[in-house]
């Protein structure tokens, strides 16, 4: 199911999907895994794309899927660019006007949303786990080294690790976080590592060695090494012959959210 509902964080109507397992029908809570998509995509994009639902309900794990931005703010130049504005929220608070007023995703993931739908539908807040796919790899890294107690489970597809030194990243930074670097380091997964952040269980991370976006935008190797010298566990994985589409995501989608279960304490099928 799709909802829209007024957020009080963005101050703009938001968007967001929900996948219930068959056992959410049964009277009790179920562990949730909150997925965050890329750049361009929608709260639609992951419940459509990924192929993630049989595997899902088969473990009795809901979903809930976020938009990747806020939707109309007015904001000149917002749709330009597709990396920029318009379905590129990067999962972050904004403190660079324009955007400090509605492009506050950053809020909206940690807070809002999960308060609001897991009082309305029989979600366990206390089995939550995040994932992500590209940008929201890079969001799902970041919110749940900034709070682990609260997102027990970290998985990701193609994450952006280290924004501060890729284009993608630079760009979106300095746009609604301005030139101070040093504000950047909160909102990188690579520098949060650096900065003393640790999750107490695994991440799982994987990412195609066809992606067109390696060199350029992911460089996981950062991940790894800043992974290594904190003493993070990481599970970072290379899948050869794999892109940064959708299809790499439905090859591996059904592990993630086993690994998940795993975490948070869920009996995973054989």
């Amino acid at each position: 199911m799709f909802y829209q509902h007024p957020s009080s964080v963005l101050g703009l109507p938001a968007r967001f999907g929900v996948f219930l397992p068959p056992s959410a029908m049964q009277g009790s809570r179920v562990p949730v895994v909150y997925a965050l998509a890329g750049l361009t995509c929608t709260q639609e994009t992951f419940l459509i794309k990924a192929g993630a639902l049989a595997e899902a309900a088969r473990l009795g794990i809901a979903l809930v899927t976020p938009d990747t931005s806020p939707r109309g703010a007015g904001i000149e130049g917002e749709a330009t660019d597709w990396d920029l504005g318009t379905g590129a929220g990067f999962y972050l608070d904004a403190t660079q006007q324009p955007w400090a007023q509605h492009y506050r995703m950053g809020s909206y993931i940690a807070q809002e949303l999960p308060l609001l739908v897991e009082a309305a539908l029989p979600l366990d807040g206390a089995r939550r786990g995040i994932m992500g796919h590209s940008m929201g790899g890079h969001g799902a890294l970041v919110h749940g080294l900034q709070a682990p107690l609260f997102w027990k489970s970290i998985s990701a597809f193609a994450p952006v690790v280290h924004p501060s030194i890729v284009p993608w990243g630079k760009k979106a930074l300095s746009t609604y976080l301005g030139a101070d670097h040093a504000a950047w380091r909160a909102h990188d997964a690579v520098c949060l590592l650096e900065d003393g952040y640790k999750h107490p269980s695994p991440i799982l991370v994987d990412t195609g060695l066809a992606d067109q976006f390696l060199q350029r935008e992911l460089q996981p190797w950062h991940l790894v090494a800043a992974a290594e010298k904190a003493g993070q566990a990481l599970i970072c994985r290379e899948q050869a012959g794999y892109d940064h589409s959708y299809w790499f995501v439905q090859s591996f989608v059904a592990e993630h959210l086993r690994h998940h279960a795993a975490v948070l304490g869920v009996p995973v099928p054989a």
